[in-house]
Formats: C-alpha cells, structure tokens, sequence
C-alpha cells in the first residue's frame, strides 16, 4: 500500500528525488514551501505522512496532535541533539538530515504505523476534548530522556454551573492529602471563572497553568521547569503545589488539550496526587466552528475529566443545585463515557432542603436522580468557610475540627492526619 507524503524545505529537495527514486511504498504528492502550506494539504486529506525538512523549530505539540487528528504523521529532520529531544517530547519522529533515502522511507512507514496503532486506542474514548484524543506515548528507550513513573493520580472535581463549590472543595481537597502526607499538585483548568489563586489567597500576577502549557506545546517542560511555575502553598499541616488558573476569560485559547495532556502527564511524574479544578461547560464546541484546526474552549475541561482517574462530582444540595447536577451528571456520561464519578453533595442543610437533610436528599435522589449514588455529603458551614475564604486559608487552618472540614477529609484520606507534614522545598523533582 503506497503512503502519500508532503514535504516542506526547499534546500532538500534530495529528500524528494531520493524517494521518487526508491519505487517504494512511499510516494512524494507535494512539496510545500512552508507549514502553513503543509498543514493545509494535509487538512484535504492528500497525505498520510509529513516529512518536515526546513522549520522544525516550528513545530508544537498542539499543530501534532491536530495532523495526528487527520491521520499524518510527523518526522522532521535536524541534526541538533537538543531538537530532537524536544521533538520527541511531542511525539515527533526525527532523522538526521543526511539520512538515507531507504531509512527515511522506513522511518515514514514505522511513524504511520504508530499513528494507526495510537488512533485505534483512542476510539475506545470520547476524544471529545478535541478533535484528536491519542496522546501519542513517548517510546520508553529515548535516549538522554528518563522513563516516566506514571505513579501519580489525578482527581478531576467537576460540578455543573451554579457555584456548587468546586473550586473550594478542589482546594482543601489538596490541602488534606499534602496534610496526609501526599505530594500534591493543585491544577486550576477552569476555562471560564479560575478563581484558585483568590481562594488560596495568591498573587494573581501570573497564570502558572499557562506559563506550564505553553512550554509542554514547545516540548521544553520537564519536571524541573513544571516545579519552577507551580507556586508552593505552606499550611500548618503540609505543603502542596498549585498552578494557577488564567488571569482573564479570553486566555482560554492558551489551554488547548494537547498541551495539557503533556502537562498532566508531567504532573504524575512529580505529584502522588493531582488536583484538577475544571470548568463546568462539557459542551464539544466542535460545532461552533466551521475551523477545525481552532481551539475549543471546553477542551481543558473535557480533557481533564477523560484522564482522570478519580472524578467527583460536585453539586449544590438545593432545589436548583440538585437538579442541575442530574442533568450534569447526564450530560457527563454522554461527554466522557468511561468516567464513573463519585456524587458528592455539598452546602448540605435543613433550611434549604427540610429536617434529616441527608435522607431527604437520599430519597430524592433514589426517586428521580441518576442510577449512581451520592457518595457523601459536606454539611454547609458558612462561617468556617467564610472565614477561610477571608483568610485566603483551608478549613484545616481556620476551622480544623468544623464538620465540613472533617467531611472533606473522610472524603480523601480517612482518618484525618493531624501531625505529618510534607515539603516542596527539595532537591528533588518530585514534589515532597
């Protein structure tokens, strides 16, 4: 079966001649003068492979995963060591630019075949948090690159729209692992309303979640360079890590899934436990564009929620909260049909819903909510978290022994640890 491949770089035009000379699987059916023009004829759907001989330099991790979206696989070739890590990063495949043309042509072949293998994978998912979900996997025996562990988890906290309290149940979640004992990482995603850094009482200076996406697009983060841009939180009982959110709504285009897939990947490397504080939206705004190539504002969202391993869901026990968390949790299983997430109901208290808060929601939810069962139940605390919030503190700072705290605690690591700390101010990438 013939592969048809574009190429870009006018000084190589012996790459070219040298495959049309090979008669072999491998056919040249346009050269381009730049990526702009590459990336056009592979959007028609002309190649299946992209050999990229001049301006590798300009090559991202979010422009691989949209060819990788249409099925092109990328080698591009440079004969700097340290570009070739880079492009490795973002699953790129590379040569030197002397490379034979019989070598080139295998190295075409076995790159679309990786790609076949990674988009197979990635059917058995949603892929909804762009238009391509395989993140293509580094292979383990890179040289100069060390393995990942991959020990780390990640627990997404989602909620629908009507501050159910995520973000402040998502941070004090944090907190109590780190108090646990846990390397944390606290990760703001939220594309519309990221407030993480004003909960934990932060400058608001800086988006660390972008500073962290724009280096994984580059293929230059790495442990050392994600530690430098997450900010260290110190409570009595522990410190974490936080990548803060966007400064502003209109930054979302800088958390496209790609990116932050790579940063999530990165993030288990040097976390036990990952954080994520995501939006509420999980609409696929594929449709709203009639650009497949543009960013998807949902995508961080979306993306977050199908790598994680743990998903709580989050909704406000009201007569408005409950409902809009049945209709959340069903339009969850329509966007990321593998998550199972476990139902959490919060601001939980007899004025809003009757006496014997707990079994009236349980009834409820028995009679009319989704086949999955609420989980636990955060009793509603005004006054702990009001005074946390003022503090820009977590309820095990201001409020150690209030019920919700204790909730929140039993929630993640029961018992709740009193005693242990933990650090983030070691020689060592991982985060301690």
């Amino acid at each position: 079966m013939s592969i048809p491949v574009v190429t870009v770089g006018q000084s190589r035009e012996d790459v070219v001649g040298g495959l049309e000379r090979l008669h072999g699987p491998v056919t040249v059916v346009r050269r381009c003068a730049e990526l702009t023009e590459l990336l056009a004829a592979c959007q028609s759907g002309l190649a299946r492979a992209a050999v990229v001989a001049d301006g590798c330099e300009g090559l991202t991790a979010s422009l691989v995963d949209r060819l990788g979206a249409v099925g092109v696989a990328i080698i591009a070739l440079t004969d700097d060591a340290d570009e070739a890590a880079r492009l490795r990063g973002i699953g790129v495949a590379s040569a030197l630019t002397g490379v034979e043309s019989a070598a080139l042509a295998g190295r075409i072949a076995e790159a679309v075949s990786q790609l076949t293998g990674a988009a197979t994978v990635a059917t058995s998912g949603s892929g909804l948090g762009d238009t391509s979900a395989a993140l293509r996997q580094r292979p383990a025996d890179q040289a100069g690159v060390p393995p990942a562990s991959g020990a780390g988890k990640i627990i997404a906290v989602w909620g629908p729209a009507g501050s159910p309290g995520r973000t402040f149940v998502a941070a004090n979640i944090a907190g109590e692992l780190a108090a646990d004992g846990k390397s944390v990482l606290l990760v703001d995603a939220d594309s519309y309303g990221a407030s993480m850094a004003a909960v934990l009482g932060l400058l608001d200076e800086s988006a660390g979640i972008a500073q962290a996406c724009r280096l994984a697009d580059q293929g230059l983060l790495d442990a050392d360079a994600l530690l430098k841009v997450a900010n260290p939180v110190t409570t009595k009982l522990g410190t974490f890590r936080v990548l803060t959110g966007i400064t502003r709504a209109d930054r979302w285009t800088e958390l496209r899934a790609a990116a932050l897939s790579l940063v999530l990947e990165r993030a288990k490397e040097v976390a036990d436990v990952v954080v994520v504080d995501t939006g509420f939206c999980l609409e696929a705004d594929e449709e709203l564009s009639f650009d497949t190539m543009a960013p998807r504002r949902n995508a961080a969202t979306l993306r977050s929620l199908e790598l994680a391993d743990t998903v709580y869901a989050v909704g406000a026990a009201d007569p408005v909260g409950v409902p809009r968390l049945v209709r959340g949790l069903a339009e969850l299983e329509l966007a990321v049909p593998n998550v199972s997430p476990v139902v959490v109901m919060n601001k939980v208290r007899a004025a809003a819903v009757g006496r014997s808060p707990e079994r009236q929601l349980k009834d409820a939810w028995g009679r009319y909510g989704p086949s999955a069962k609420i989980e636990a139940f955060l009793p509603a605390d005004s006054a702990a978290a009001d005074a946390a919030l003022l503090g820009g503190s977590l309820l095990l700072e201001t409020a150690p022994d209030s019920k919700l705290r204790q909730a929140i605690a039993k929630l993640v690591c029961a018992p709740v640890q009193q005693s242990s700390r933990s650090s983030v101010f070691s020689s060592t990438p991982r985060l301690q």
